[in-house]
Formats: structure tokens, C-alpha cells, sequence
């Protein structure tokens, strides 16, 4: 008993030797939805938040820190093509397929990545499209082969708008108030995001924070999508009766001219 109430009071003493450290990034967005309608033409979505100053000895006149923000649309299989001239002609000669590719990547920071933190550091967090990791077999493709098709899937995803390094973009108000616009184009995929918002001090994460986001159809346009994708069949069918249709109404438009 005396020997379990000493560690008891170890224990206690431990506790209070190191203080609870208070959330220092909150952070959040103006909308949780990106409803694409009939008229989507791309949208601006305000992420904002506040910091706390640190409060250590050593920290103290270094400012708030540097934000660094990275927003994920969900994984997919993306399939490149590489064209080579055949005869004369541009042809598919070969193809190589990423399994796991973020279908939306923008990142946004104070300052440029390689002033905020290391390389190493930036690695480890997924910071970065120098950083993106796709999923493919080493068996494919190997050394610098691998390495060519990766980077001609982020410049394929850039040309789209899809894939989007914006520094400096992140403002910061004052001492603890910060905020950035993150814009979606109008081939911006569905499905659940992630906003993540990181906390630099001294070339280390300080703080982290995820905050979900959710690009769906809606309206009729999603009515139309969820029906071809449910009733393939009857869509294709539909379509092409429409497409008889308007092809006689403009016969017998131009034949009464």
C-alpha cells in the first residue's frame, strides 16, 4: 500500500511538472459544401483561422509562426498516356497507371515552402507537390522512368487547374489572424476533401488541424449524373431518341426554309 501511494504521488508530481499545452492553430472554412449546379463556373472558398503566440522564453519574438495550407480531393486511379511518332502519325505507344492520385492538390503558405521548413520535414507531412507519393509499383517503372511519369502527371493536373502551388497566398492579420482563398475550377471532382492547416515555428510542425469539405452535385444536374450512372442503359436509350429528334426537327426546319 505505501509503496502504491509513493508511485501515486510520483505520478501526481509528473502531471503537474508539465504543463497542458493549449491548442495554438484553429482554423476553418466559410463553406463546407462546393455545390456544382447546372451553372457551376468555379467558386472561392475563404479559409481562415487564428493563431496563438508562443508563450516560451526562447520563442518569444519570433512572431506567430508560418501557415502552410494543403487541401486533398479524394484518391483515384489515374491512368497516363505517352504519344510517340509512328510512320508519321501521334500515337498512344505507351500507357502507365497510378493507382492512389489525389484528384484536387492546391497548397498555399505565408512564404515559400523551402524557406518555411526542410525538405525532409515538408516530406513527411506530404507538403508539396515536389512531395506528392503516387502509388505505383516499383516493378512499372523504376528511377528516373518513374520519376518522368510522375512529374508528367502533375503537369497534366496543372494544365486542368486541378494541381495548384499558390506562396505568399496565405495572408496573415496582425499577430493571430490569418486567411486564403482556395478556388475551385468547374472540373473540379467530387467527393470528400481535406483542408489541412499547419503551424510552423522554428522549421518544425507546431500545430496541425484537418477540416473536411465536400464537393457534390446537386439539383437537377445531379438527378441527370446519378441517373446515367444507376440507369446506363435507359440513359444511353434516352439519348439517343433526343438525339433522332432533334435531328428531324432541325430536317424539317431547314426543309421548310
Amino acid at each position: 500500500m505505501r509503496a502504491r501511494a509513493l508511485l501515486l504521488a510520483l505520478l501526481v508530481v509528473l502531471g503537474l511538472a508539465v504543463p497542458l499545452r493549449a491548442q495554438s492553430l484553429i482554423a476553418d472554412l466559410s463553406d463546407h459544401l462546393v455545390a456544382i449546379t447546372t451553372g457551376f463556373v468555379g467558386v472561392d472558398v475563404l479559409l481562415f483561422g487564428a493563431l496563438d503566440l508562443p508563450e516560451a522564453p526562447e520563442l518569444e519574438g519570433q512572431g506567430p509562426g508560418e501557415v502552410v495550407v494543403v487541401v486533398r480531393g479524394p484518391e483515384r486511379a489515374q491512368t497516363l498516356h505517352r504519344k510517340s511518332k509512328v510512320a508519321g502519325i501521334w500515337m498512344n505507344t505507351a500507357q502507365l497507371t497510378f493507382e492512389r492520385v489525389p484528384s484536387f492538390y492546391a497548397v498555399a503558405s505565408t512564404r515559400p515552402l523551402d524557406e518555411i521548413a526542410a525538405h525532409t520535414v515538408l516530406a513527411a507531412n506530404g507538403i508539396g507537390l515536389e512531395h506528392l507519393d503516387f502509388d505505383l509499383p516499383s516493378a512499372k517503372a523504376a528511377g528516373s522512368l518513374r520519376e518522368e511519369w510522375r512529374q508528367g502527371l502533375i503537369r497534366a493536373k496543372q494544365r486542368e487547374g486541378l494541381y495548384v502551388r499558390a506562396p505568399g497566398a496565405v495572408a496573415l492579420i496582425g499577430e493571430r489572424l490569418f486567411r486564403t482563398r482556395i478556388y475551385f475550377p468547374t472540373n473540379v471532382p467530387t467527393g470528400l476533401y481535406q483542408a489541412q492547416v499547419f503551424l510552423f515555428r522554428d522549421g518544425q510542425v507546431a500545430s496541425a488541424q484537418v477540416i473536411p469539405l465536400s464537393v457534390s452535385k446537386v439539383g437537377l444536374e445531379a438527378e441527370i449524373f446519378d441517373f446515367a450512372h444507376d440507369q446506363a442503359g435507359a440513359y444511353g436509350l434516352i439519348a439517343v431518341l433526343l438525339a433522332l429528334v432533334a435531328g428531324w426537327l432541325g430536317h424539317a426546319l431547314f426543309r421548310r426554309d
